[in-house]
């Protein structure tokens, strides 16, 4: 109870400090990005949804709440937020795995694949669509057909990072660490704030692993 009195009166003194909604929803927000960094994805929740009640057509907001719901075990809100974000924002590629994940994770594999499938069929040529596709293909065991995928979408944009992230991890699979380090590393220099791709390129680099031979 102490907890919540301590939030709420953070926030609305965040709140009185703002002068328009829009800038107080970006205090809300980056109030509730601290909490989810810190592991309190309920507080993260209220404050998204205090950003939210502000500026109620902000996609990346209603992201945000889906991810918190993720975490907190309720499936059926997250599921809620995503497909609100991509009513908004309908090519958003990380709603787009966040809820593709959720239902393959749900048991709901031919709702995965509709929605993916949908997906592609009105963007044949968008990289992230591609992407979504070859990680089912991997998620199905196909990797030839997940490696074909997720080299189509790089033709199209060399830096989306699922294709880049998912490739990396077949390239390993197949004994090719040195392949994956590069794409690893390319990951890192579009975006360096990746603790988990951190670790894998150190954990490559502790083996000795260098740059792939030509072939």
């Amino acid at each position: 109870m102490r907890r919540g009195l301590w939030i709420a009166g953070l926030l609305a003194a965040l709140a009185g400090c703002a002068d328009t909604a829009q800038e107080r929803a970006r205090d809300y927000n980056e109030v509730g990005v601290r909490f989810y960094q810190g592991g309190n994805y309920r507080a993260a929740a209220d404050s998204f949804q205090a950003a939210l009640a502000l500026t109620p057509e902000d996609a990346a907001l209603l992201y945000n709440l889906g991810q918190c719901y993720d975490r907190l075990g309720d499936p059926a809100g997250a599921e809620k937020h995503y497909r609100a974000c991509l009513a908004r924002v309908p090519n958003h590629p990380q709603c787009h795995h966040a809820l593709t994940m959720l239902l393959v994770r749900e048991g709901r594999w031919p709702d995965a694949v509709r929605f993916t499938e949908d997906w592609l069929r009105r963007e044949p040529k968008r990289a992230a669509a591609l992407a979504e596709d070859g990680w089912l293909w991997r998620q199905a065991g196909d990797l030839p057909r997940a490696q074909s995928r997720f080299q189509e979408a790089l033709s199209i944009d060399p830096h989306d990072p699922l294709a880049l992230a998912e490739l990396a991890t077949i390239y390993e699979a197949r004994g090719r660490p040195g392949r994956a380090l590069v794409l690893y590393e390319k990951l890192l220099a579009s975006n360096p704030n990746q603790p988990d791709v951190i670790r894998q390129v150190n954990r490559l680099r502790a083996q000795n692993v260098g740059p792939p031979r030509p072939e």
